[in-house]
Formats: structure tokens, C-alpha cells, sequence
């Protein structure tokens, strides 16, 4: 993990990463069943089956435990595939993002995270430290490999590119609530190549 996250070190049991990843996924799920007002440290100890004291060593609130489970859970899911076909890999790669963001544990702690952020500077910064800045890079790649292999526009703007397929998926999840299908996203993707 990034950011202020602490190195975590096994401990004479050599139990401390299982852990630490019971901790995560007990805050996902949480999160999910009560919601964040009543996500509370005790919760997730019980639920993780470690002590509050465990908790507090490793991460000074609920939020860094949240950002923690969702970085950690993006970087698995949100990376792009390469089929050497950037029509379908957008459209994929559009596809996932609006399922993670939608459907996901993770995605409910993005939406909570992102809630909080608007009135605590430091998460704010931390999300866009952490997630956000990564996130856009992987954005980026199936741009950045169609620009290597030759097969787009050299003067294509990839931000306005990216901004133009990415940010309705987010404007949806954030603040309409209108669902995200296939076909939304498909669209987006399409609209976007046939100015390229």
C-alpha cells in the first residue's frame, strides 16, 4: 500500500499479513451491510477477529482501513486488457470500471470515500494520491498501446479522450445514480473513436 499506510511486519506468529487482510475485507463488507455512519473500528475487529488494539496499531482510523481495502482492490481490478484491438479494450475496459463502481464491494467504499472526501482535505488528497492519479494512467493505456502499435491519430488529446469516455461512467455513479450499462458505456467508446 501507498500513501501513509504503514509497512505491516509478521509477528512472532507470522500471522499479521492474514491478518491485516482479514481487516480489509471485514471493512468492505461492512461498509456494504451497515453503511458508513455505523462502520465503526469495533465492528471491523469483531468481524476480522482481531483486536481493536491490532487495528489502531496499523491504521489511525476507519478511512485509512477504507482506503487501504479499496486501493488494494483496484489495482487488481481496474487495469486494462491488451488484445491489440483498442475498440474492444475500451469498451472493456469501460465495461469494468462501470461494474466495479456499480456492483462491487469496492466500489460502495469508492462511493463512501468519495462522500467523505468532499469535507476532509487529507482523504481527498490521499484518494487522489493513492487511486485517482493511478487510475487515470491505466485510463490511459489502451491510448497509449493503439499510439505504439501505429493505430490512432498521434494528435489525438488522450485526456480529453479518457475524460470523455470516463467521466459520464463517474458522473453517473456520483451523482445522477442512473444505471451504467453496456450499452451507455459501449456508446461512449464508440462516440469517442469515430472522432479519432
Amino acid at each position: 500500500m501507498g500513501g501513509t499506510a504503514q509497512k505491516h511486519r509478521g509477528n512472532r506468529y507470522g500471522r499479521s499479513e492474514e491478518a491485516r487482510q482479514s481487516v480489509l475485507e471485514a471493512a468492505d463488507d461492512l461498509l456494504v451491510e451497515v453503511g458508513y455512519a455505523r462502520l465503526t473500528i469495533e465492528g471491523i475487529a469483531e468481524r476480522a477477529g482481531v483486536a481493536k488494539q491490532t487495528i489502531y496499531r496499523w491504521w489511525p482510523s476507519k478511512n485509512d482501513i477504507l482506503m487501504d481495502a479499496f486501493v488494494q482492490d483496484a489495482a487488481e481490478a481496474l487495469i486494462p486488457s491488451d488484445t491489440g484491438d483498442l475498440r474492444h479494450d475500451l469498451r472493456t475496459h469501460a465495461r469494468d470500471v462501470a461494474a466495479f463502481l456499480t456492483a462491487s464491494d469496492a466500489g460502495a467504499v469508492f462511493r463512501a470515500l468519495t462522500a467523505q472526501a468532499q469535507h476532509d482535505p487529507a482523504l481527498a488528497a490521499r484518494l487522489q494520491a493513492e487511486h485517482l492519479g493511478k487510475q487515470r494512467g491505466y485510463d490511459r493505456l489502451p491510448f497509449e498501446r493503439a499510439l505504439t502499435r501505429g493505430d490512432l491519430d498521434p494528435d489525438l488529446d488522450i485526456d480529453l479522450a479518457v475524460d470523455q469516455i470516463m467521466g459520464p461512467i463517474y458522473y453517473r455513479v456520483l451523482v445522477t445514480g442512473r444505471p451504467v450499462t453496456q450499452e451507455f458505456t459501449d456508446t461512449l467508446v464508440d462516440a469517442v473513436l469515430s472522432r479519432s
